[in-house]
């Protein structure tokens, strides 16, 4: 059973005269490294002219977001609701492009005087999307127009029973769209079919960025001014919003989420915002914990942290995004709304806590998947992972089939009915899923194709969610099989890991580093540079972090670079000091007391080719010496007393700590940091002391696959004598010079 897809290594970067000649250009044109300029040709900015542009982040860049169907419509009806002080309500989704929608749209029409509220269902209770039972709470408040953010492009039913109360409904949204749109007072998507915006790719809050810069825009035309004027207020106030939610949406950080995110990053390093300011500090382990304690002083000044679209990512979206997940959103859009610091305080610190709770959930659930997935799933005919359970906590799932798909390779679905059934198992138990994909496999194509086994469902083609009744999940699981059979080869289930293109040490210089940095702000599709280096010697490791990661000192060319290799724990190390390696890995900038220094980050490693030819030739030569070849004294073949007393020392003091299993790879490079400097102990000498030993009943010694042996320590009294041994008097007869 095939459990784990190989991971392929793919240099982006192909050596041509026409690549060489563009790449000399730019790098000419821009007074660019060649590494550099080989990144951005890799990222589509193949002139000079492209690079210019790429490099520009002027405002001006912008799309007219009146391009965006519908967009007119949508300003217009807003206005009518200022002008009339009609009752609006924002209807969002939970998560983070959800809830910086939210608030960015709620601190805009606030701000113009509006009698605006704000929405977010209940993850647990009601689900993805638009409800009827909301509709109907709203009607009976008197509320007149919906505004609808991130969500709402399948909600056809919804639109229809809303115009029915008596509510306009204005759609804004970034998710696939059907084939039918519903029937609102606008619609504005850039994924509509008849839509002739030039950038499909915007979040949800991407959406109403361009709608806040339409309508700030038209203000400052009917004021005289320029309407830039207008789309630059919007970035002053709102870009920092909108950068989050593109970054935690994962949506291309290219055309225009380019300049929103580097406009938001720059926004956010020097933030006003109460509560974006608390969250970063709180996420970032300075905010003191004052919600049980009064007159606690506050923590020292610390060094300002450098926001980048990582920082977010990793640091600041999973806290807004725990909220949505196991408690509500609501408390990241109040963070993001307050004006109070005691109360950002306090929220901050809140969704920090939840996100731990979050992180304990997400282990659990993932391990119980895991087994599952052992013990259940056929890989050799299988192509999408659908798992079910019970007890499984809806707002956890997504993430977890984030990280099924990452370990696996496959597409994978998570369906929880938690809180759906009533005491018993039935049928028409209602489960909501999350699933994520693989590249090739676009999903909601996938969930169109199983239409007639699901509720509903919606989404992007790597990521969507999904409701479906108990007794259709066995019919469901076969269908979305069938469909990626047609659709997945062998090929697209390895795990593929692209590189820029390769680069020797002498490459690896702070110059360069600095340099690769301006092309941030990373993300999709414009990922953080990877690089492979090849044939770099490993020379020292060390576990940090309490054994959860190694530090690496790495050799090539007369030079030693540090490597940091997260997550990565020393019992999962495949290789050892001595280890020839080549390595796929980003360019960090690392600054220690002031002073700063280049050091890779390791994604992955290998052993270089060159090196396992030379370690599969001590293998022949090996064999060949055993079947009775000869040799030549200088090939240091022939054992010692002192080698064999060296051998079994380390053996004893593995058996001291409870171990009795030991790699080939591991002994020998202990022998190596213990033998006498010019006397160390190579391969073809080591595989006959543990052959002496097995021979003689020195010691217990088994060898197990994949180059293992299993040993056991006998006490002895009396000293080995080891002319006994047939192997090595054979081996000496072999001997063609004696010294």
């Amino acid at each position: 059973m095939n459990t784990k897809r190989e991971k392929i290594w793919n240099t982006l970067f192909c050596a041509s005269e026409a690549s060489d000649a563009a790449i000399g250009s730019i790098s000419d044109a821009g007074k660019l490294s060649t590494i550099t300029a080989k990144l951005l040709y890799n990222r589509g900015y193949t002139t000079p002219e492209l690079v210019k542009k790429f490099f520009g982040g002027e405002t001006t860049s912008l799309y007219d977001p009146f391009l965006l169907a519908d967009m007119e419509k949508a300003v217009e009806r807003i206005k009518r609701a200022l002008d009339k002080k009609e009752k609006i309500v924002i209807y969002g989704d939970y998560d983070v492009d959800g809830v910086t929608a939210v608030s960015s749209l709620y601190l805009y029409l606030s701000g113009k005087g509006a009698n605006v509220s704000y929405y977010i269902p209940s993850r647990d209770g009601e689900g993805y999307g638009v409800s009827s039972a909301a509709l109907e709470r709203f009607s009976k408040d008197g509320v007149d127009l919906i505004i609808t953010v991130d969500t709402g492009i399948t909600a056809c039913e919804e639109t229809e029973f809303a115009g029915k109360l008596g509510i306009d409904m204005v759609i804004t949204d970034h998710h696939e769209c059907r084939d039918v749109l519903p029937a609102a007072y606008a619609v504005v998507n850039p994924h509509r079919p008849d839509c002739p915006y030039p950038f499909k790719e915007l979040a949800g809050v991407g959406v109403v960025f361009k709608l806040l810069c339409a309508f700030e825009g038209r203000i400052s035309e009917e004021r005289g001014e320029d309407k830039l004027n207008g789309i630059r207020r919007i970035f002053k106030e709102y870009a920092d919003l909108a950068a989050i939610g593109t970054i935690a949406d994962v949506m291309p950080i290219v055309d225009e989420n380019r300049l929103i995110v580097m406009y938001g990053l720059d926004k956010i390093g020097s933030t006003d915002r109460l509560g974006l300011s608390a969250l970063i500090e709180a996420s970032s382990g300075n905010t003191t914990d004052t919600r049980s304690a009064s007159n606690v002083a506050r923590p020292t000044p610390h060094k300002k942290k450098k926001i980048t679209s990582s920082y977010i990512g990793y640091g600041i979206a999973p806290r807004i995004n725990a909220a949505g997940r196991i408690s509500s959103a609501s408390k990241a859009v109040e963070l993001f709304l307050t004006d109070s610091e005691e109360r950002a305080n306090e929220l901050a610190l809140e969704l920090c806590d939840i996100n731990k709770q979050r992180q304990v959930e997400e282990n659990r659930i993932a391990e119980q998947a895991y087994k599952k997935i052992e013990q259940e799933f056929d890989f050799d005919n299988g192509r999408v992972i659908v798992l079910e359970d019970d007890g499984w906590q809806q707002g956890i799932i997504g993430i977890v089939a984030s990280r099924i798909t990452e370990k696996y390779g496959l597409p994978s679905i998570l369906v929880s009915f938690d809180g759906a059934t009533r005491g018993f198992a039935s049928d028409d138990d209602i489960g909501k899923g999350s699933g994520r994909s693989i590249k090739g496999l676009n999903l909601v194509e996938a969930l169109s194709y199983c239409d007639d086994c699901l509720v509903k469902y919606g989404g992007h083609e790597l990521a969507a969610g999904l409701s479906v009744e108990r007794g259709k999940l066995e019919q469901f699981k076969e269908k979305i099989n069938a469909f990626a059979s047609e659709n997945i080869s062998e090929e697209m289930m390895n795990i593929r890991l692209d590189a820029d293109c390769e680069i020797e040490m002498g490459d690896l210089t702070l110059e360069n580093a600095t340099e690769i940095s301006l092309l941030e702000p990373f993300g999709t599709a414009n990922p953080i540079p990877a690089f492979i280096l090849r044939d770099a010697k490993i020379e020292r490791i060390f576990p940090i972090g309490a054994g959860k990661h190694l530090k690496l000192v790495l050799s090539n060319s007369g030079r030693e670079i540090t490597a940091m290799y997260f997550g990565m724990t020393p019992q999962r190390f495949d290789f050892c000091e001595g280890d020839v390696v080549d390595v796929f890995f980003n360019v960090d900038i690392n600054e220690y007391q002031g002073v700063k220094s280049v050091q890779m980050i390791v994604k992955d490693m290998k052993i270089s080719e060159s090196y396992e030819k030379a370690l599969m030739g001590d293998v022949y030569r090996y064999e060949y010496i055993k079947g009775g070849g000869d040799y030549d004294d200088p090939e240091n073949v022939l054992p010692t007393r002192e080698d064999f007393a060296l051998v079994y020392n380390v053996l004893r003091r593995e058996s001291r700590i409870g171990h009795d299993l030991i790699s080939e790879k591991i002994l020998l490079s202990m022998l190596k940091s213990e033998s006498p400097k010019g006397k160390s102990i190579g391969y073809v000498k080591m595989k006959f002391i543990m052959s002496v030993f097995r021979e003689l009943n020195l010691c217990g010694i088994e060898e197990e696959e994949g180059g293992y042996y299993r040993f056991e320590i006998y006490f002895r009294t009396d000293k080995a004598n080891l002319d006994k041994s047939y192997i090595l008097k054979k081996l000496r007869s072999q001997c063609t010079v004696r010294s």
